[in-house]
């Protein structure tokens, strides 16, 4: 596994490097420390965009189309927007950078929200579905942020630095849904529909994060990693990311353990509320649960980064998957117990977040730097693609053999996993993983 090209001239003494101030690469570190926060801040921002709208987008469809039974539209729109925009917003770092792309995505998830409030005044549904589709785009942007954290980390603090990011995506989730009076009170202020002021947060927000990132992303995170290859006459020519995953097994496997493992997620937690509610759960029993849940999935994620830097990226994913087998197993034996399924769902989001951070660590150093991005955006799309799969099969499968037959029947996936795991040990020195 090869270092980043930046760091590379930097052991042969501090090459020059177009686009660092200064010119050497000895200013990479304190590049890297700048742009951290500048990520952070975007996706903060990206993240009360999404928040303020999702909740209100399901609600917002269910009055449009004039039946509740379309109300899910809203998260598989935006789910396929993300999965759409991945690869694209990967070509386009990798030509122009992550500056261009992080906020082209962004404008594209503003434009997304203008639409849907163009959709309520009108009264057309199916321009909500384009609307919240182009939403979308604002998860993949925030997907892709964390991969630009790791453009210049080094290799011992790369999954510090991805988590870190990660994090900073709950303080826009959590303050998103609390915007919604607000948004409202603001909407009939500015004369809009109802159910549509905080979108008009999420214009601003999105148009915020675009402009934080066009902004503070000089010089360029990928472009400057990319610039030391640029000028060495022996260095490949990018290559596309299904091409890497077909001649690299390393790169397959981490693309498949964060989709396998973002499937088991989404399966179960997209049925909870419907077996809690089904139980007789309130709604704030449930959304306790939920709160509780998305809480493990991002809280804990710079500790699953540390994990992976010191412990090795394989053994942070295998305890990932355990800890995905003890939400599974409560599942699968105590589905009547609402205790044990709140404790299921934090046992769920923390097996996530292990396997995801140390997963797209492994993804961003699984490849060489030229070939990063497109790798990166073919993994985003499997994450999305496989969410979408994992939610919608777990309806059927919920309903043939409840919740129980639903929690143990996504242990296969985890096996898929572990079995995988330890196949890829057997072929790397035991070396923390590491490149």
């Amino acid at each position: 596994m090869q270092r980043e090209g930046a760091q590379t001239g930097a052991a042969q003494g501090g090459a020059a490097v177009p686009g660092i101030p200064g010119g050497r690469e000895d200013r990479i570190p304190r590049l890297q420390r700048r742009i951290i926060p500048i990520l952070v801040s975007g996706q903060i921002l990206g993240g009360i965009g999404m928040g303020a709208t999702l909740s209100l987008g399901s609600l917002l469809a269910a009055q449009l189309s004039g039946s509740s039974s379309w109300s899910g539209m809203a998260a598989t729109m935006s789910t396929l927007g993300a999965a759409l925009a991945a690869v694209p917003l990967a070509r386009l770092a990798q030509a122009r950078g992550r500056r261009v792309s992080l906020s082209t995505g962004a404008v594209i998830a503003g434009t997304g929200a203008v639409t849907a409030i163009t959709s309520a005044a009108i009264g057309i549904f199916p321009l909500l579905l384009l609307g919240l589709m182009l939403l979308g785009a604002g998860s993949a942007v925030n997907l892709q942020a964390r991969f630009a954290a790791t453009d210049l980390s080094r290799p011992a603090s790369r999954g510090r630095d991805l988590s870190i990011v990660v994090w900073s995506t709950t303080i826009g989730a959590v303050l998103g849904p609390n915007l919604f009076d607000p948004g409202e009170a603001v909407g009939a202020a500015l004369g809009l529909p109802p159910l549509t002021g905080a979108f008009a947060f999420s214009v601003a927000a999105q148009l915020a994060a675009a402009a934080v990132y066009a902004g503070g992303l000089r010089p360029d995170p990928l472009l400057t990693a990319m610039a030391s290859r640029e000028h060495d006459a022996a260095a490949p020519r990018p290559q596309g990311g299904l091409k890497v995953l077909r001649s690299n097994p390393r790169a397959r496997y981490a693309v498949a353990a964060v989709a396998l493992s973002h499937a088991t997620m989404v399966a179960l937690m997209s049925m909870t509320p419907v077996h809690l509610r089904a139980h007789g759960a309130s709604l704030t029993v449930v959304g306790l649960t939920i709160s509780l849940h998305i809480a493990g999935m991002y809280a804990l994620s710079p500790v699953f980064g540390w994990m992976s830097d010191k412990a090795g990226r394989l053994p942070t994913i295998l305890a990932g998957q355990a800890m995905l087998v003890v939400s599974l197993v409560l599942a699968g034996v105590a589905a009547d117990s609402r205790g044990a399924v709140t404790a299921s769902l934090i046992f769920l989001g923390l097996g996530w977040s292990a396997s995801v951070v140390a997963g797209s660590a492994l993804v961003a150093e699984s490849a060489q730097p030229q070939d990063r991005p497109a790798l990166q955006g073919v993994s985003d799309l499997g994450m999305n693609a496989s969410g979408a799969v994992g939610g919608a099969l777990a309806g059927p499968v919920l309903a043939a053999t409840g919740y129980s037959g639903l929690g143990l029947a996504s242990l296969a996936l985890v096996a898929v996993v572990i079995v995988w795991t330890a196949l890829q040990r057997r072929r790397t020195a035991p070396e923390k993983d590491q490149p």
